[in-house]
């Protein structure tokens, strides 16, 4: 497989919802998608996961296609596949940028995506899937008050959704946690900092091991794993790292540090397929459970979560709810959709082109660059 053209789409399509963490409100979907071109007429899509402000990570929609269109992108020119191998250390062609892992991943995945187009071979099978459904738990953004907080998860937990991860930060924890037991008794229940907090909050997050959560994702900063070992010392409560781990070796020194029993894996985060396949063999070898995070993705980035989770490390229920918890239209037709309440299937998609809906990525296109190669 030869690339023969690239070119990078910069889309706004409306959400159906704002979604609020304690770092930001995200209320429209502005996204890049990275399309390639295979000189054999293959075509591979996936999704750039920076937004627009620098909050959950350094990068940028604009930082992303600064980076894609002067370095990795041109680093690509003569790059040709003949085997698997060849794709699954594509990654290594811009090795030497450092950083930038969420527009190192998006051509990464495209890449990918475009193989399984070419070859014809299911791209969650290429990655090492055996799973032909995987189960979804939903995210929840912290909302006016604890009452319209409680009429949300009740409707998630109606229509399936099997386990809630609830957005926290000082002043919006402990009593919305102990709200939500209260009303909904030992349902999954998770709490997602977002980096909220310091090792002075010790004593206070102590006070969340009384409501059995299943973890509590990223309490301390964006790039720590030393202070998370020694707060995972003090709760009974296991910690998941997120933003923490952005490479294989982070999730090797989490494990032996002690710093987390539990990683949430993002594909644009840890820079792509590879890079996530390699984490998933760490995890495995160290017994660390690991589940599939979202970064409120259009369908695309919806597709390649679910054939990433199909790998048999992951064994916790992620974030890749169905096209309609963010979206009234997504890019792909059809939309992400339960298989059953709660469950989504894997399919056999040979890469995602099939599934785009061109007329709505051309009316939601407000920029567009090409790249011949």
């Amino acid at each position: 497989m030869k690339i023969r053209k690239v070119t990078l789409h910069r889309l706004e399509s409306k959400m159906r919802e704002p979604f609020e963490t304690s770092f930001g409100r995200e209320e429209n979907k502005d996204v890049i998608i990275v399309e390639v071109e295979t000189e054999a007429g293959a075509i591979g899509f996936a999704e750039c996961v920076t937004s627009t402000e620098p909050l959950y990570s350094s990068e940028t929609n604009e930082t992303a296609w600064h980076v894609l269109r002067d370095f990795i992108i041109p680093m690509a020119k003569g790059w040709q596949a003949d085997s698997l191998q060849d794709v699954s250390t594509f990654w290594r062609r811009f090795a030497s940028i450092r950083g930038h892992q969420m527009a190192k991943a998006a051509l990464e995945m495209a890449v990918w995506d475009a193989w399984s187009n070419e070859t014809q071979q299911p791209l969650h099978k290429l990655l090492g899937g055996v799973k032909s459904e995987i189960p979804v738990g939903i995210s929840v953004g912290i909302q006016p008050d604890i009452n319209a907080l409680l009429s949300k998860i009740d409707g998630y937990l109606k229509n399936g959704f099997q386990r809630i991860k609830v957005k926290i930060k000082p002043g919006w924890d402990v009593d919305v946690i102990a709200a939500i037991r209260d009303e909904f008794g030992d349902i999954p229940l998770m709490a997602d900092a977002n980096s909220a907090y310091t090792l002075a909050d010790i004593d206070h997050l102590k006070r969340l091991d009384a409501y059995n959560l299943m973890m509590i994702e990223q309490p301390l900063g964006y790039d720590d794993i030393v202070d998370h070992a020694t707060l995972q010392d003090k709760l009974v409560t296991p910690i998941c790292l997120d933003e923490s781990i952005h490479r294989p070796s982070d999730a090797r020194k989490a494990a032996q540090l002690g710093a987390c029993r539990i990683i949430n894996l993002k594909l644009g985060r840890v820079g792509g397929f590879a890079q996530a396949i390699a984490i998933h063999d760490i995890c495995v070898r160290e017994s660390i459970p690991l589940w599939c995070g979202g970064m409120l993705e259009t369908g695309i980035g919806r597709l390649h979560n679910i054939a990433i989770t199909a790998l048999p490390g992951f064994t916790l229920p992620g974030d890749t709810a169905p096209s309609a918890r963010y979206f009234d239209e997504d890019i792909i037709e059809p939309a992400v959709t339960f298989e059953r309440p709660g469950v989504l299937a894997v399919e056999d998609l040979c890469g995602v082109a099939d599934r785009v809906d061109r007329k709505r990525l051309e009316q939601w296109t407000m920029t567009k660059e090409s790249f011949t190669l």
